[in-house]
């Protein structure tokens, strides 16, 4: 899923939309549009369609334990976004509970994105960064009571970003669980996962501050 953006930046950039572990469904198509919204005129394309949670699933955990195919998955959609964009302009991956895990993927296999921000995502990895690999700049939203991705995961992604050196940064909400975007989810109906509106709208805001400083400081440092 791919976005390609303009006003608000001082140039042409692009946003990379990365779908959950129920893959493409209203949730993915509803963040896509909200980004390309936000920053107007832009294009959104979403082909395809979510399949069965099952399937859908095991692709997800053959994808999480395998960085280098996730990594090459999602730089297709790279690859997609550029010719809207153009080759030479800033793009940033924003991904959302799986999504978020693939965002931060791509800035840990050195994909060529300016930033990454995960919002709900995995934090662990079979794969941590190295010293001086993470070039893009990283934003994590996180739900304080979110019970899939335990605090455990936080400090283990907090000491392997302070290991590689890189720039990042993390924002928690306090009694967010997981999914907290999802604005259709049905309390109890999926256990830690629930709606928490302020969540949602403080993490979109911090997320979209947060990359049109990484676009602007890109353009700048392409003159």
């Amino acid at each position: 899923m791919t976005s390609s953006v303009s006003g608000p930046s001082p140039a042409p950039a692009g946003i990379l939309v990365i779908h959950g572990g129920a893959g493409l469904d209203d949730h993915a198509r509803a963040q896509a549009a909200r980004w390309a919204t936000r920053y107007m005129p832009a294009t959104c394309t979403a082909p395809g369609v979510a399949g069965d949670r099952e399937r859908v699933m095991a692709k997800v955990a053959a994808l999480r334990d395998d960085p280098a195919r996730l990594n090459r998955r999602a730089s297709a959609g790279l690859d997609v976004l550029r010719s809207h964009a153009g080759p030479d302009a800033p793009v940033a991956a924003v991904g959302y509970c799986f999504g978020g895990l693939a965002a931060l993927t791509m800035a840990r296999q050195a994909a060529p994105i300016v930033a990454a921000v995960s919002i709900h995502g995995g934090l662990a990895t079979v794969s941590p960064a190295t010293p001086g690999s993470v070039s893009a700049r990283l934003l994590v939203c996180h739900g304080a009571a979110d019970p899939h991705v335990p605090f455990a995961q936080v400090e283990g992604f907090s000491d392997e970003m302070e290991a590689a050196g890189a720039d990042w940064q993390l924002i928690m909400y306090g009694g967010a669980q997981h999914g907290f975007t999802h604005t259709h989810a049905r309390p109890g109906e999926t256990p830690g996962v629930a709606y928490d509106e302020v969540a949602d709208t403080r993490s979109f805001a911090a997320a979209a501050d947060f990359l049109a400083t990484a676009f602007t400081d890109a353009a700048a440092d392409a003159q």
